[in-house]
């Protein structure tokens, strides 16, 4: 949701800037600069926008409910926000000051050789900004969770989280 205002504002296709093509790389910096004038004015911004602009919740099955998802479900089921794609500390402080020790913060990371076999290459002045690697130090994670590639790794990873979420509703 925060990301679609500055295609918006710029006339770019925001289909096109959420793959890896060079459209999106041609408009990265750019990007990252305006995200940095809007923070600058307000650091709140993003995290705002993010939780304002969700459509629904995320609902989590609670026992008796079946698995259905949706406003019907309220009544057995709670629900959470996932807010991706957090960039900063001042993002994760925002979120904590707001929501106080409902929140819970998970990262996750993979390999460099990882990256490389799924076509990343490192761009000096974008990969290593803030933009990039803001939250690289500094953060407590909740939740770690590793994506190299291994599917049953993940599922377990996956699984133990959400069994975790369920249990705090």
């Amino acid at each position: 949701p925060a990301h679609t205002l500055s295609p918006q504002e710029h006339g770019l296709d925001f289909q096109r800037l959420l793959d890896a093509s060079a459209y999106k790389e041609t408009y990265r910096q750019d990007m990252i600069r305006w995200g940095e004038e809007k923070r600058r004015a307000d650091p709140g911004f993003f995290c705002r926008t993010a939780v304002e602009g969700a459509a629904q919740p995320v609902w989590v099955s609670g026992a008796g409910c079946g698995g259905h998802g949706g406003r019907g479900a309220a009544a057995d089921a709670a629900w959470v926000q996932v807010v991706s794609d957090t960039r900063r500390l001042s993002d994760v402080e925002w979120f904590r000051d707001v929501y106080g020790d409902t929140v819970q913060t998970v990262r996750v990371v993979a390999a460099e050789e990882t990256r490389k076999r799924r076509n990343w290459v490192f761009v000096a002045g974008v990969d290593d900004a803030e933009s990039e690697c803001g939250l690289d130090q500094g953060v407590a994670f909740d939740w770690v969770i590793a994506n190299d590639g291994d599917e049953l790794s993940l599922d377990r990873q996956l699984e133990t989280l959400l069994q975790s979420v369920r249990g705090r509703l």
